[in-house]
Formats: C-alpha cells, sequence, structure tokens
C-alpha cells in the first residue's frame, strides 16, 4: 500500500533543510507527496519563498495563509490561531498517512496540534534540542508531545526526547537532514554566487543573519544595531547581509537593514532569501558567519567556517568548537569577529569536529516512514 506522507514548511531556512526529504518522499514508489506550504513562504515581505519550492519542481498542494501583518506577541498567537483554521481544512482535503515537521516554529505548532486532533502521525525532525533564548524551546518540546515518530539529530537529543516520555522504539537519531546538502547538492563557485547576487565578492567576506530573541532581556533593535557597529570596524570585509524571520520584532529589524545595505552598498549585499543552494554556497566562502540561526550552529561547522554566535537565541545547543559564543553589544561582537578571523578558536590544524552527523538523514527518516505502524494511543515512557 502506497503511503501518502504531507511535509509541511513554513520558513525558507526549514524547506532548505528538508529539501532532499522531499526530494527522496516525491521519488520513492512507496510514497506520495503532498506539500503543505505557509507562514514566510507566502508573504511577499520575506521574498514569496514559496516560488522557490516551485521552481525546484515540486507541486504545491494546498497553500495555508496565516501571517498577519504584525510584529507582536498577540499578532503571532493570532496567527497561529489561523493556521489550526487552515490547517484542519488542508489535512481533512488530503487525509495523508503521515505528516513530517521539522523544528519549532510558532507555525509548525499549528500544523502539528491540528494533526494529532485529527489522529494523523507526525514524525518530528529536530526534537530534544534547547535554544533558551527564544519560545521555541518550549514549542520544539510541545510538538515533540504532540508526534508519534522522531529523528534527532545526536544521540543526546535522542536520550532527551525518551526523557520526555517517548518510547524509545519511535526515536531514532538519524543526524541533522541539513548535512545531505553537505554530501548530495552541487554549490556554486564564488563567481558564480557574485553574480546571482549582482554583488562581486572581492574581499573577504561575512555572511550575517540575525534574528530576533524571544525570550529574554535582548532588544532585537539594540542588539543589531550594536552587530551594525560591530561590522563597521571590519571595513576591508564585505558583508552579505540576510533577512531576519518572522518572529516577533522581526519587522523592526528590516528597515534597519535595508538602510545599512543602502549606505554601505560598495561593501553591503542585504537579501531577503538567498534560497538553500545559495546560501550554503555563501556558507562555504565566508570568512566568518554571524548571527544567531541555528544553522551557524549545525551546519556551518561542516564547512570549517568558524561562527560567531550572538546572544541567547541559540543557548544550550550542542556547539562544535568553531562555534564562538558572545554577549549581544558591540564590543562582545567585534572582539568574537576577530577570534573568528585570527583562528584562535582551535589549535594550529586542528580539524572540527561536527556534533551532527554525516549527511545521510533522509535515508533514514524515509524508513521510518515506511515502516510507520501508527497507534495514537501513546504509554509514557518511564526512565527505568
Amino acid at each position: 500500500m502506497i503511503k501518502k506522507v504531507a511535509v509541511f514548511t513554513g520558513t525558507r531556512a526549514e524547506y532548505g533543510l528538508l529539501y532532499w526529504l522531499i526530494r527522496d518522499i516525491q521519488d520513492d514508489p512507496e510514497l506520495t507527496l503532498q506539500l503543505l506550504v505557509s507562514g514566510m513562504h507566502l508573504s511577499s515581505e520575506f521574498g514569496e519563498t514559496y516560488k522557490q519550492i516551485e521552481q525546484d519542481g515540486f507541486i504545491i498542494d494546498e497553500k495555508i495563509e496565516i501571517l498577519l501583518s504584525s510584529d507582536t506577541a498577540v499578532g503571532t498567537a493570532k496567527s497561529m490561531g489561523l493556521g489550526v483554521l487552515g490547517f484542519t481544512d488542508a489535512l481533512n482535503r488530503l487525509k495523508p498517512d503521515a505528516l513530517v515537521i521539522l523544528g519549532d516554529r510558532f507555525e509548525a505548532l499549528a500544523a502539528a496540534q491540528t494533526a494529532m486532533i485529527l489522529r494523523i502521525p507526525i514524525l518530528h525532525l529536530h526534537g530534544g534540542e534547547i535554544t533558551e533564548g527564544a519560545y521555541d524551546d518550549a514549542i520544539r518540546h510541545s510538538i515533540t508531545k504532540l508526534s508519534y515518530l522522531h529523528g534527532t539529530s545526536t544521540e543526546e537529543y535522542r536520550k532527551r526526547v525518551i526523557q520526555l516520555g517517548e518510547s524509545p522504539q519511535r526515536v531514532k537519531n538519524i543526524g541533522a537532514i541539513g548535512l545531505d546538502h553537505l554530501v548530495r547538492s552541487t554549490l556554486m563557485s564564488k563567481e558564480e554566487l557574485g553574480s546571482s547576487l549582482n554583488f562581486k565578492l572581492t574581499q573577504p567576506y561575512f555572511l550575517v543573519t540575525y534574528h530576533p530573541v524571544t525570550l529574554g532581556e535582548e532588544c532585537p533593535e539594540k542588539s543589531f544595531l550594536d552587530l551594525l557597529h560591530a561590522l563597521d570596524e571590519f571595513e576591508d570585509r564585505q558583508v552579505i547581509l540576510t533577512y531576519p524571520n518572522a518572529d516577533d520584532g522581526g519587522r523592526r529589524i528590516i528597515p534597519m537593514l535595508e538602510d545599512y545595505a543602502k549606505k554601505k552598498s560598495s561593501r553591503v549585499c542585504a537579501i531577503s532569501s538567498l534560497g538553500q543552494q545559495r546560501y550554503l554556497s555563501a556558507v562555504k566562502y565566508a570568512e566568518v558567519v554571524i548571527g544567531n540561526s541555528s544553522s551557524g550552529i549545525i551546519e556551518v561547522p561542516a564547512f570549517n567556517v568558524p561562527t560567531v554566535n550572538i546572544g541567547l537565541r541559540q543557548k544550550g545547543r550542542l556547539a562544535a568548537k568553531s562555534v564562538i559564543n558572545c554577549e549581544a553589544n558591540e564590543v562582545a561582537i567585534t572582539d568574537a569577529i576577530k577570534i573568528a578571523i585570527m583562528g584562535t578558536y582551535k589549535a594550529p590544524g586542528e580539524k572540527i569536529v561536527n556534533p551532527y552527523g554525516a549527511g545521510n538523514a533522509s535515508a533514514q527518516a524515509i524508513e521510518m516512514l515506511k515502516s510507520l505502524n501508527f497507534e495514537p494511543r501513546k504509554t509514557f515512557y518511564d526512565l527505568k
């Protein structure tokens, strides 16, 4: 019997990580792919990245509009409510045998709670992780409890999912699914990358992505302004600056980002979305990756490129030696960038070990989906 597998995506970053799994589901004769696309993908403000999904040759089965033009917690909560309404209709029409959800976004939580009520088993990827500086942390653990199968990115996170009461038989350490790109994707040359950006890369450059911190006392505008001031300390470096996501405070950062890039257009390129191929290509040739995105911790170390991880957003996440953590102020960010450039975070010639797997996560996720034998009643697993 052919299984219908729905995959949910609400952001450019998440789609990039899921690309090879989506492709493998589509190509597998025992599975039928269904795509649910929502959130930032459908917003012109964030680049209408659903078009990239279609350009990649995928058919979008359902587009669910949920984003309000708001930059507040109330707006986010209302978007989740719209999401539940839209996902209910979409999933009721599609009637998938399983739903794949990655990570910890508020859009994903709305999809997960809908699927749970409709008795659609969820394969949750990247559960068990810790990010103390964002409400994503609580969302991630909530999705874990709403899900039936779990593909974690490290053994430590597998144990934490089990600690949350999930049966070890349904939890597998498959590694970070985004690392499949390292062994399966063709990246651009530096010249091709510059040409696609209409921005000649003639100097060493920084790749910068900063997202709002949704828990704690880290003011997005102040922290981002401090980051920009720190970048000004390195006038001999170019900067590729990507937009933040749709979390509370993200829209307040965008005008600051655009104004900075306009004033310094000779050395700064601002872009709403790079897409996965350009993003990973940009990582490959970057001198330093700077910001507070999870990709700086999970994918970037695999390129042997240092990461400056700013502030609280990713606090608690397992990280390679090349990830340099710093406070969200100008002096600390500047000092961390200097350490990254000088390479003093490691011994001479030392090879960085990435704890997130070997780039074969998609095949393992496919096997989990094929072997799924769903029983809606889950027994809470107590640690012995």
